[in-house]
């Protein structure tokens, strides 16, 4: 008989801590109807809920309160870090069968392959389990939507059986998990399928190839279509013979899975690190993790009222609010800001330790998040800290809210806090050049994105000033601080996600990314609203930029805003409003002329470099407050203030 272990964190739930210590578990979307139909399967849990005693207690209590009656056997309850195979061999131990009789089922390829090292058989989604205890294989595969079938259909046929979406290219394209079941029941509904090889203890990646490529030939006879596929065809072979060299010595060779918008999809081994990649030339963001859920096709921002939730269409900005943002968010507030996430001053007033950087393989990355969600508490916001594992490390998102009753949706105001030096240059003892050390280089990220982050920080004490003198928004507003954005969008991929499984209601993304370099005079912000899938978010993200860029005039009248839209903005699935596109969000990223490749470019030189300083000539604070400003007085319009 099978005994089937689970990772609880991303695989079974989505994990929150609650300011008051609570620990949350919310089940992930078909894995209560998966354990349902395991009901004659033992079942276990192999989890981290960090150290001691009191919370694998809070962990055990939060598991009962989320799936109770389903985890009843003690003695298969494990708790710990799954870096080493021991916690695997006591579990094997514990359900008294051979190793190659339990199933690990965890999204972590990591964890997978660990788990594999002691015998066990491994799953990457619970959708999966039957498939791992009949031995029968899970693909990666390319599923073809034909012309008159739309992503809703895919989606109430995926959810039936044994595929997991993972990537949405286009309305005609899906990247997902699928065992051979699935993939059966797909064709038998209409669907293309196109299988490239096995899941097993692999990631999958977006490797976005901004190189030219020699333009093709035109098929005799063929339509554009045609010509587009052979383009993107020669993109991805570039693309993907680039990352094969780039790794040839990180262990087992990469699996192209084909072409991918701007490049291609890639299957890496567990620890083979393509979030260290960077093609010649390439833009910010051009790698993206890609990560499963079975709920990724209902694009829940999409609803038919979307018009009436959002409601795109406020006044102009209050001279109140105005008044108040340029009271609040200054430069000296910014730059106090930014000293503290960047190492220039002590991380808390008064204390004594100073960050070296925020990179989520760095020790200074989880102080970093538990300062910040003390500033927030400080404000009297409602802060909760969503914890993740990412290559081992156990991270958290710092998330802030003012909950308004009966509001129609949540306004949010972002960036990202971790940070990297990556595009250094480093030499060991002898001067040869070795690469970045998250755990001994600098990576201050002044600019990227501690300017985000400091901006986000004005804007929580902007709202909590107006809270004070009595002034009540009409919709709840959320500051959010993803982690892992440099490692391919992780945080904010994880963040969506479980805010769509919640079913969350979310009004529009403020995302901000870089808004502190400047040189040559330049004096542009760029709002990026262009969604890689056309249809209603890109619309509404649209009509976001709208607002915000009303809101500049009104509050930072000497910023030129260019507005970027459309499937060719050059942002477009780069920065972490993306996450919110493939949900149907509206969302903007907003950024200093960077993103957008025009020459002469104005914004920073230090680009993941340890240069990126508070001090370094290309930071800008007061171009950083202008930005700041407008961003801030959107949030609070759109909020009613």
């Amino acid at each position: 008989m099978s005994v089937l272990f689970f990772d609880i964190g991303a695989t079974l739930a989505d994990v929150s801590f609650e300011d008051d210590g609570s620990l949350t578990f919310r089940p992930r979307p078909r894995v209560v109807e998966v354990l349902t139909a395991l009901a004659g399967v033992r079942r276990g849990i192999i989890s981290n809920p960090g150290a001691g005693d009191a919370a694998r207690e809070r962990a055990r209590a939060a598991l009962d309160a989320a799936f109770a009656g389903q985890f009843t056997e003690a003695a298969l309850l494990h708790w710990g870090p799954k870096t080493e195979r021991g916690i695997f061999d006591g579990a094997v131990a514990s359900a008294g069968v051979p190793a190659d009789s339990c199933v690990f089922v965890g999204e972590d390829p990591d964890e997978r392959t660990v788990a594999r090292t002691a015998g066990l058989r491994t799953a990457a989604h619970p959708v999966f389990a039957q498939a791992a205890v009949e031995g029968r294989p899970v693909l990666w595969t390319r599923i073809g939507l034909p012309g008159g079938r739309g992503l809703a259909e895919l989606d109430a046929v995926a959810n039936g059986t044994e595929v997991v979406p993972v990537h949405v290219a286009s309305d005609r394209l899906v990247l997902a998990m699928a065992s051979e079941r699935g993939a059966s029941a797909l064709r038998q509904a209409g669907f293309t399928t196109d299988p490239r090889g096995s899941v097993e203890e692999t990631a999958a990646f977006l490797l976005r190839d901004d190189r030219p490529v020699p333009a093709p030939e035109a098929p005799a006879g063929e339509p554009p279509e045609a010509l587009a596929a052979v383009e993107g065809g020669l993109r991805a072979s570039a693309a993907f013979a680039f990352a094969a060299g780039e790794l040839a010595g990180a262990g087992p060779a990469l699996l192209s899975l084909g072409p991918a918008p701007g490049g291609v999809y890639l299957a890496a081994a567990a620890g083979v690190p393509v979030e260290g990649i960077h093609l010649p030339g390439a833009r910010p963001g051009h790698t993206e993790r890609l990560l499963p859920d079975p709920a990724l096709l209902s694009r829940p921002g999409e609803a038919p009222d979307r018009e009436a939730a959002a409601g795109f269409a406020p006044g102009a900005p209050s001279e109140e609010t105005v008044e108040a943002v340029r009271a609040a968010v200054t430069p000296e507030v910014m730059r106090a800001h930014v000293a503290r996430v960047s190492g220039a001053a002590p991380l808390v007033e008064g204390g004594a330790h100073t960050v070296r950087g925020r990179h989520a393989a760095g020790a200074d990355n989880v102080l970093v998040a538990q300062a910040l969600a003390g500033r927030f508490a400080a404000l009297g916001l409602t802060v909760r800290l969503r914890p993740f594992t990412w290559r081992g490390h156990r991270i958290a998102n710092v998330e802030a809210e003012h909950r308004v009753p009966g509001s129609d949706g949540a306004v949010l105001v972002t960036a990202h806090l971790d940070s990297t030096g990556d595009q250094g240059a480093y030499v060991d003892g002898a001067g040869v050049p070795r690469p970045y050390d998250p755990a001994a280089d600098p990576a201050p990220g002044a600019d990227d994105d501690g300017s985000g982050v400091a901006a986000v920080l004005a804007a929580a004490e902007c709202l909590a000033g107006l809270l004070a003198a009595g002034r009540s928004p009409a919709r709840t507003v959320r500051f959010v601080l993803f982690n892992a954005e440099e490692q391919g969008l992780v945080g904010s991929k994880v963040y969506a996600r479980a805010a769509a499984a919640a079913g969350d209601s979310i009004a529009g993304v403020l995302q901000m990314d870089m808004i502190a370099g400047r040189r040559d005079g330049g004096h542009t912000v760029e709002v990026h609203a262009g969604a890689a899938v056309a249809g209603p978010a890109a619309q509404a993200s649209e009509e976001l930029g709208e607002v915000l860029a009303r809101a500049v005039s009104a509050v930072s009248a000497g910023l030129t805003v260019e507005r970027i839209t459309g499937p060719g903005d050059p942002a477009a699935g780069r920065s972490d409003h993306a996450s919110f596109h493939e949900r149907g969000w509206a969302a903007v990223a907003v950024s200093e002329n960077f993103f957008d490749g025009a020459e002469p470019a104005s914004g920073t030189r230090q680009y993941h470099r340890p240069g990126d300083t508070l001090d370094d000539p290309d930071h800008d604070t007061g171009y950083a407050t202008d930005i700041a400003r407008g961003v801030t007085t959107a949030a609070l319009t759109l909020a009613g203030l």
